[in-house]
C-alpha cells in the first residue's frame, strides 16, 4: 500500500494531475495513478491539460478515460492556450490557475519538473508552486529530445501489471504519436525499469518523481 499520502480530514483523496500538453500525464506519471486509484478507493481526481490541438483534444481525454477508470469522482478540462508559447500568455495561465485554487484544494499534485527544458512545462510547474503553497507536490519527468534527464528523489514502485497498463494505453490513447520514433514501448519501459533499478523495485519497475517539501 502507498503509506506516504498525506492523511485527509476527507474519506476521499484529492488529486491534481498537471499537463502542458496531451499525453503530458500519462507519460510521466501514468503508472502511479493506476497503482493510486486501485489502493486508495474513493479518490477524486482533477486532470488539466493545458493546450490541445483538435485530434490531440480527443485523445487526452481519450488518455484521460483509460487512466480514470478507477476514480470515484473526476474532473477532465483541456484548455486551449497556445502550444510552446506559454511563457509569453503567463497571465492567462496564471488566471486558470488562481480560479482553479478557488475549485479545487488537492491532496496531492502531479506536474511536470522544475528544471525540465520544455518551456510550457517550467511555466506550468511554476505556476502550480505559487498558487499551491502548502501542498504536496510531485514533479514527473518526461523522456525527450532536450536531454534534460536528472537525479530524482522520490520513486514509486510500480507493479509489472501497472508498468505494462501504462504502455498500453499510451499506444491505445495517443495514436498520432505513433510515427515519432521516440514514441515506443521500448522507451517507456526503459525508463521505468531504470527508475525501478534506482529505487530497487521488486517488480523491476518504477516512475520516478522530484519531491522539493515532503512534511508530515
Amino acid at each position: 500500500m502507498i503509506s506516504w499520502i498525506p492523511k485527509t480530514s476527507s474519506p476521499s483523496l484529492k488529486l491534481l494531475c498537471l499537463g502542458a500538453h496531451s499525453d503530458d500525464i500519462e507519460i510521466g506519471c501514468g503508472g502511479t495513478i493506476l497503482r493510486l486509484l486501485r489502493e486508495r478507493p474513493g479518490c477524486d481526481v482533477r486532470w488539466i491539460v493545458f493546450s490541445a490541438s483538435l485530434k490531440r483534444r480527443k485523445e487526452a481525454l481519450a488518455g484521460a478515460e483509460l487512466f480514470l477508470k478507477q476514480a470515484a469522482k473526476k474532473r477532465v478540462q483541456v484548455l486551449d492556450f497556445r502550444d510552446g508559447f506559454f511563457p509569453y500568455q503567463g497571465m492567462e495561465i496564471k488566471q486558470a490557475f488562481e480560479k482553479l485554487k478557488r475549485e479545487f484544494q488537492p491532496d496531492v499534485i502531479l506536474t511536470h519538473q522544475h528544471k525540465d527544458l520544455h518551456q510550457d512545462h517550467r511555466t506550468i510547474c511554476d505556476l502550480a508552486w505559487n498558487t499551491y503553497r502548502n501542498h504536496l507536490i510531485l514533479e514527473y519527468e518526461i523522456p525527450k529530445y532536450d536531454g534534460d534527464m536528472g537525479a530524482p528523489n522520490f520513486f514509486v514502485r510500480l507493479s509489472k501489471t501497472d508498468a505494462r497498463t501504462k504502455i498500453d494505453y499510451l499506444h491505445r490513447a495517443f495514436q498520432s504519436q505513433a510515427k515519432k520514433h521516440w514514441f515506443t514501448e521500448d522507451t517507456f519501459a526503459a525508463l521505468m525499469r531504470l527508475r525501478g533499478m534506482e529505487s530497487n523495485s521488486e517488480s523491476l519497475f518504477a516512475e520516478a518523481f522530484y519531491a522539493r517539501k515532503f512534511a508530515f
